[in-house]
């Protein structure tokens, strides 16, 4: 448990991070708004409590590590790293635009803080598997995340990842796994059912960690049991809403990947208290 200074900071950051998140879609006119407004409570303790990371130093090699396995919610990230410092909130405004270094999808050579491209979905695992298991053979004590999507994890990849982040022991990486329980085409258990998504894990050799995704303390508390483990890697299932803090957004799959128009831009911004 953290005060209630520190709980309301986070709150604040996560808010931030969601009018963030509004204002890059609804300037690119395009982008993932739903599945980026699921993780920003994750993000905000991420990079405001639990990563080791420098603002002024993004490829310190002694660095935890990021990956955004879906990577099509960069919205989110590139908002996160925003509020922390790594890139200029104004430069938001250019996501998605010609000649612009904040490309759909993250790019690590072009973008600060951003420990890894990816976009093509179910390899992000397979990556932070590579990262983790680097710093078991150099002797570094760094941290690895990787932030898959419900959906996502139907591709088949996933779980040989998932198998040799087990057999390797990579007690240094934790998978957590918005579940918000939509993808593109629908509800994940109708277009191909993952559940149950903890089992599956718990099955591969994994420590499982059930959270409320939007619950400050149970993440930090997630976190917390992930680095006390060791000998097997750590997944938390977060139980997400799509959309979270957009009324019309929430629970939609239509807002999966589409931006809003000049009205609901204004609806959205209001209710997050612009």
């Amino acid at each position: 448990m953290i005060d209630s200074v520190e709980l309301q900071n986070l709150q604040e950051k996560a808010k931030n991070i969601r009018k963030n998140i509004i204002e890059v879609v609804y300037n690119a006119a395009s982008g993932h708004p739903g599945g980026s407004l699921s993780i920003a409570d994750i993000l905000s303790v991420l990079y405001f409590k639990e990563l080791n990371i420098d603002v002024n130093n993004p490829k310190d090699e002694n660095r935890d590590r990021v990956v955004l396995s879906k990577g099509h919610c960069a919205p989110a990230l590139y908002s996160a790293l925003a509020e922390k410092g790594f890139l200029p909130k104004e430069d938001l405004k250019t996501v998605r635009k010609l000649n612009s270094y904040l490309q759909g999808h993250p790019d690590m050579k072009h973008t600060n803080g951003v420990d890894m491209t990816s976009g093509s979905l179910g390899q992000g695992l397979s990556i932070a598997n590579g990262m983790a298991l680097a710093g078991k053979l150099d002797n570094k004590d760094y941290r690895v995340y990787c932030i898959c999507g419900d959906g996502e994890i139907q591709e088949g990849q996933i779980w040989e990842a998932a198998m040799s982040s087990s057999h390797y022991k990579l007690d240094n990486i934790c998978v957590i796994v918005d579940n918000n329980n939509l993808q593109i085409d629908g509800s994940v258990d109708n277009v191909m059912n993952p559940y149950p998504i903890d089992k599956k894990f718990e099955s591969f050799g994994f420590n499982v960690v059930v959270i409320d995704g939007h619950n400050i303390n149970e993440i930090i508390d997630a976190f917390e049991k992930a680095r006390q483990t060791k000998g097997k890697p750590t997944a938390i299932i977060a139980r997400t809403t799509k959309g979270k803090g957009v009324s019309y957004m929430e629970n939609q799959a239509g807002w999966h990947g589409k931006a809003p128009k000049e009205e609901e831009y204004k609806i959205a911004m209001e209710e997050l208290g612009m």
